[in-house]
């Protein structure tokens, strides 16, 4: 692909590990001024070092907010966005999922939180970005979810329950946004080699009594391409979708996920 998005400045959020910075690093090679979001400021200063500068002009940042406390998150982005001479105009809302379990064991507070780090995270980060966007007639922004949008997966249901929620509100979205010729997307990693991924598996095996080989090999015979996707595979989904090849596609579920999910 081209460096089609050369000089747009790009928010990133949980950029600092996984699909995030994997996402962070393609649409870097892509020209993108990259701002990393994430909680922990030694894990983001790492991942800013790794981010490729491809010309004079380029530049990248971080910025360490948590997203459980809304407010002091909204003054921390409203700064941000102050700083910049150019709007974001790409927004990529990526953040770790619920814990695992069963749905009528979940409290309500798990709901609670689950609904505000994501859905309320990314309503909040858009109606402060969208001024910039409405005013260049040109945005893109890509949620990453999980194909329990299209499936729900078993022993995750506060996660299966907030995943819809988000990709209602994204496809919502899209179709009130798309006269203004911004794109809102979504996409949905299937079982993708990251920390969450492990931390699932870590979870299952203790719980079913099973080695942790053991339940990597269940879950890896469930996927057609018989493997884990890698956090660059998902990446690349992204930066399609980032790019101004996508103008034309908005309000998707897109599945990255090796043919895994069941249907359409």
């Amino acid at each position: 692909m081209t460096q089609d998005i050369k000089n747009i400045n790009v928010l990133v959020c949980g950029g600092s590990k996984g699909i995030g910075f994997a996402s962070a690093k393609k649409l870097a090679e892509k020209g993108g001024n990259i701002t990393l979001l994430s909680r922990n400021e030694n894990d983001l200063k790492i991942a800013l070092e790794q981010l490729p500068v491809i010309n004079d002009q380029q530049k990248h940042d971080y910025i360490s907010a948590d997203v459980a406390n809304i407010e002091d998150f909204s003054i921390k982005i409203k700064a941000l966005i102050a700083s910049k001479s150019n709007p974001y105009l790409i927004l990529i809302n990526n953040t770790g999922g619920p814990p695992a379990g069963p749905i009528h064991s979940a409290k309500n507070e798990e709901f609670i939180s689950a609904f505000n780090n994501h859905l309320i995270a990314n309503h909040t980060l858009v109606t402060l970005l969208l001024d910039g966007m409405k005013a260049h007639k040109y945005g893109r922004i890509i949620n990453i979810i999980s194909t329990s949008v299209k499936q729900p997966l078993p022993n995750l249901g506060v996660s299966n329950t907030i995943r819809a929620a988000v990709a209602n509100w994204a496809k919502t979205l899209a179709n009130e946004l798309a006269p203004f010729q911004i794109t809102v997307n979504n996409v949905l990693p299937g079982a993708t080699a990251t920390g969450r991924l492990s931390s699932i598996i870590e979870t299952k095996s203790s719980k079913l009594k099973k080695e942790y080989k053991e339940i990597e090999e269940e879950m890896i015979a469930e996927i057609p391409m018989k493997r884990f996707g890698l956090p660059e595979e998902i990446a690349n989904a992204v930066a399609f979708l980032a790019s101004k090849e996508a103008s034309y596609i908005t309000g998707i579920n897109l599945p990255v996920d090796g043919g895994r999910t069941g249907n359409l």
